[in-house]
């Protein structure tokens, strides 16, 4: 092995927050690596930091740009904040993807939602099953997750095996999917001369007590069905295909009909029974044919556990969903952990119902929900099962990969804080920081993608905040024709002296039209500088704020 060569990590995404996974390794010669990408994940927006925008995902112009030394692209499993992206910046990328069945087929949808071909996506087996790409041998090797067939990755290089965790729990029992395998892992730890680097989730390590399997939850959630006496409706993650099983054997245990509402859901389910993965799924009513059954004879589980406010549940919480509507006496379950950042919108979801009189029921005892990550003491677990010679927490916020990294030194395996943007190479004793790159951002606004610099969410944020106003001027050979005009808008019409503010504005750009020389008032740029800062000026006496300002001036040529 030349000592010029490297075998180098680097997260685009997904280490320093949770959400928009997306792993660049590569190996080879300084500046020539050959790469593969592990995950292509999307995070969501909020009205606060991104109003208006669709969909987060990774600035991939450092990957695109060398998109020539890219082998391939391996998807661990179908999360939106895995696989979400795909659809989106694959056409930047253009490398074949492999992923296990079940994922794959989700993958596919993403690529053809776009208009994408669809085949680029190649199907692979569990491990042993081994796919070459350029100097990378690589492994899908299955754990336990809340969605079926994940798997984390065995990367085979020419200076070690490097293992990828992806996101997993040590769950025996996970209901849907494979269990966690303590046997199998064991064995990769000890082929090959051992593992060499492992990166590893890091999502739950401030949580103390070990990880609950999926299988303890249907015995209170049957328990909750069956003491209700209106109607239930519950909410979990569409994807989480174990946990709205347990929810609909429990439903129909209580002697309930089963109405599963969400397009996202019912596409996860379909796509879980195509891959066989989901085998015993309870027979389920169609929402129309439900409205003829008794309300307190019911069970709806629907999407929308985040708050998110196109999903069935806020519409429910609004009043009607597909003709069913929630009422006073009637059950709603959340069945699923609040993701930071979603509070606000879900506690806006849980007061809407309670002014129903509907019972919420959340996960605040931790009877009704499971973590699909792996607890502190299940990291120590994997920790001494892997025994790798070095170790990169990723798939966490900065304090998650910092206690990570701390948990790992005490267990006297080397350690390096990874975030997104850092390369690290793995191929010495201990990782070594080797360069920084600039990774951002890229919004889906609309059905635009447009980068987190661009300015136009900035612009969209200045406008919610301080308002707008637009100024008409009529210039005719550097004279002004006739008076100017002001629309504001998201300002209120009256402010301290109590006149209009647009009267306001307009006598101000006027007084500074009469007192302006003909050389300025030739001069575009000029004008626009004055009146943006004639208007500011008077809003900020009358109202207090500096609005956004766009100034128009037409000129006209006498005949």
């Amino acid at each position: 092995m030349s000592g010029t060569e490297r075998l180098i990590y680097l997260p685009l995404g997904g280490a320093g927050e949770v959400g928009m996974n997306a792993y660049v390794f590569g190996w080879g010669p300084e500046g020539r690596e050959r790469l593969i990408l592990v995950d292509l994940g999307v995070t969501f927006p909020d009205m606060d930091t991104t109003p208006g925008v669709d969909l987060i995902m990774p600035d991939v112009t450092w990957l695109a740009e060398r998109s020539d030394r890219l082998e391939a692209i391996f998807i661990t499993h179908a999360h939106e904040d895995h696989v979400g992206a795909l659809g989106h910046l694959w056409p930047r990328l253009r490398a074949p993807v492999y992923a296990r069945r079940f994922t794959a087929l989700i993958a596919r949808q993403k690529l053809e939602d776009e208009g994408r071909d669809p085949s680029v996506v190649r199907t692979v087996g569990a491990y042993p099953e081994t796919v070459a790409a350029g100097p990378f041998r690589v492994s899908f090797l299955p754990v336990s997750h809340s969605i079926p067939e994940s798997a984390g990755l065995v990367i085979d290089t020419p200076a070690g095996r490097v293992v990828h965790t992806a996101d997993f729990k040590l769950d025996g029992n996970p209901l849907v999917g494979e269990p966690f395998d303590a046997r199998l892992w064991h064995q990769v730890a000890n082929e090959a001369g051992g593992v060499r680097a492992m990166t590893c989730d890091s999502t739950n390590v401030f949580v103390p007590t070990p990880g609950r399997s999926e299988a303890t939850l249907q015995p209170a959630i049957e328990e909750l069905i069956r003491g209700a006496r209106g109607m239930v409706a519950a909410t979990t993650f569409a994807s989480n295909i174990a946990r709205v099983r347990t929810l609909a054997l429990a439903g129909r245990a209580a002697g309930r009909s089963v109405v599963l509402m969400g397009r996202a859901m019912k596409r996860m389910i379909a796509a879980a029974v195509e891959a066989g993965v989901l085998t015993d799924f309870p027979a389920t009513v169609a929402p129309e044919d439900a409205e003829h059954i008794p309300r307190e004879n019911l069970l709806l589980i629907v999407t929308g556990s985040q708050g998110e406010r196109r999903a069935a549940t806020a519409a429910l919480s609004r009043g009607k969903y597909l003709g069913f509507e929630m009422r006073e006496g009637d059950t709603f379950l959340f069945s699923s952990k609040t993701i930071p950042g979603n509070e606000r919108a879900v506690l806006r979801i849980v007061n809407a119902f309670s002014e129903i009189g509907v019972d919420v029921v959340d996960d605040r005892d931790n009877r009704y929900h499971v973590s699909g990550h792996a607890n502190r003491p299940d990291l120590e677990a994997v920790h001494d099962l892997m025994r790798p010679a070095m170790l990169i927490p990723m798939h966490g916020e900065h304090r998650m990969l910092r206690e990570h990294a701390r948990l790992a030194a005490a267990r006297g395996i080397p350690s390096e804080i990874v975030p997104n943007g850092t390369m690290v190479n793995l191929a010495g004793d201990r990782p070594e920081i080797v360069e920084y790159i600039e990774t951002g951002r890229v919004y889906l606004d609309g059905s635009v993608l447009i980068g987190a610099l661009d300015g136009v969410v900035r612009d969209r944020i200045r406008m919610a905040l301080n308002g707008h106003v637009l100024v008409t001027l009529i210039l005719e050979e550097d004279d002004p024709l006739g008076d100017p005009w002001a629309e504001t808008m998201g300002l209120p019409e009256t402010g301290r002296s109590r006149r209009p503010l647009v009267e306001l504005i307009e006598e101000e750009i006027a007084a500074y039209l009469g007192r302006a020389g003909r050389k300025e008032l030739a001069d575009d740029e000029r004008i626009d500088e004055a009146v943006r800062r004639a208007v500011r000026q008077v809003a900020l006496d009358e109202i207090g704020k500096k609005p956004e300002v766009t100034v128009v001036v037409s000129r006209i040529t006498a005949a």
